[in-house]
């Protein structure tokens, strides 16, 4: 069996070769039209990220982006001890939330509320006994799992007048799970802020864009199909979809798993039951206005499975979903909302 380790780095090596050669066809398409695009590649929240712009002076935002970067791990990164949220995590009393907690606290609290409960950022203990966080080797019995449950719940947590209160000391928040989407917000609102009309950001696969890509177009974005072993994004793809100004993101159960006793298990938790997910959904990408919520509903959505997904999206205008789903002879099946833009 491949460990989370080596599939990681599987992963970034080839995710890194593949927008290498996005990077040198977009750069020509750009010479071509007589715009110079910028474009930054780095690492950060433990994946890639890869950005291109145009801005019509012309500048070099590679510093400042990487500050941007800087400090939002210093604010929300569960892997540094003295972050923020580690500072929470650990009841330190001193802890006072900043605008970037506060912001990502309140959208998870929403998400949560609109889900009921699929969302939750309290679901970390759970994820690392699984072996999807810290721990990378599954550490679970029914016993321990019983034990967790206690202190795993949205509603067992609060944030008032800056503080977080925890109706169990030992409650841990982990916003990885909408984390990435809402780094591309951050990063998009300063490209915005400084009049950059132009942009794609990409970090750990969900992207934020607006206006044109180098060729004057519509930024294209390849949704990849969910085959076992696909680690090379956008290797082999189900669908091209024409983003335009709106944020995609997409979670799958394809990536990343473990096999126990001959059983394959799913990062996405149940939060009201303790075990991964099994369900015949295999990947969820949503569109939507910005990346924290796009980021945050595509794992949702993951968790409340297909009929529920379906569902639920039907009632909601802000959000446009992607569903690939097996079907029982194991053959892959297509569900979309009626508005969700496709290539042709």
């Amino acid at each position: 069996m491949i460990s989370e380790v080596e599939r990681r780095t599987k992963r970034n090596s080839w995710r890194n070769r593949w927008f290498s050669i996005v990077i040198l066809f977009v750069f020509l398409t750009s010479c071509q039209h007589g715009r110079e695009y910028r474009f930054l590649e780095g690492y950060t929240q433990g994946t890639t990220y890869h950005i291109t712009y145009y801005d019509p002076h012309g500048r070099n935002l590679t510093s400042q982006v990487d500050s941007i970067l800087e400090i939002f791990e210093q604010s929300l990164s569960i892997y540094r001890p003295q972050s923020l949220i580690s500072r929470i995590n650990n009841n330190d009393s001193s802890a006072i939330a900043d605008y970037l907690f506060t912001e990502v606290f309140n959208k998870a609290m929403e998400v949560s509320q609109a889900t009921d409960g699929a969302f939750d950022i309290t679901v970390g203990p759970l994820v690392n006994a699984w072996g999807f966080g810290k721990d990378t080797v599954p550490r679970i019995d029914s016993s321990r799992i019983d034990s967790l449950l206690q202190i795993v719940g949205f509603k067992k947590v609060r944030l008032t007048n800056g503080r977080i209160v925890k109706d169990d000391p030992r409650i841990f928040i982990d916003v990885n799970a909408i984390a990435q989407g809402y780094t591309c917000d951050i990063v998009a609102r300063y490209f915005e802020k400084l009049g950059i009309k132009n942009y794609m950001v990409e970090i750990g696969g969900e992207v934020r864009a607006h206006g044109k890509n180098p060729g004057g177009r519509t930024w294209r974005i390849g949704i990849d199909k969910p085959i076992t072993g696909n680690y090379v994004p956008g290797y082999e793809l189900q669908a091209i979809v024409p983003l335009r100004n709106a944020a995609l993101a997409t979670s799958g159960n394809y990536r990343k798993f473990h096999v126990i006793n001959g059983v394959r298990y799913a990062h996405e938790i149940d939060p009201s039951t303790g075990y991964p997910v099994m369900s015949n959904l295999l990947s969820v990408s949503i569109i939507a206005a910005d990346g924290i919520t796009a980021d945050a509903y595509a794992t949702a959505c993951m968790v409340m499975g297909l009929d529920r997904s379906i569902q639920f999206l039907e009632k909601r205008k802000d959000l446009l979903g992607y569903l690939i789903y097996s079907d029982s002879a194991g053959n892959f099946r297509i569900w979309h909302s009626a508005r969700f833009p496709l290539e042709e």
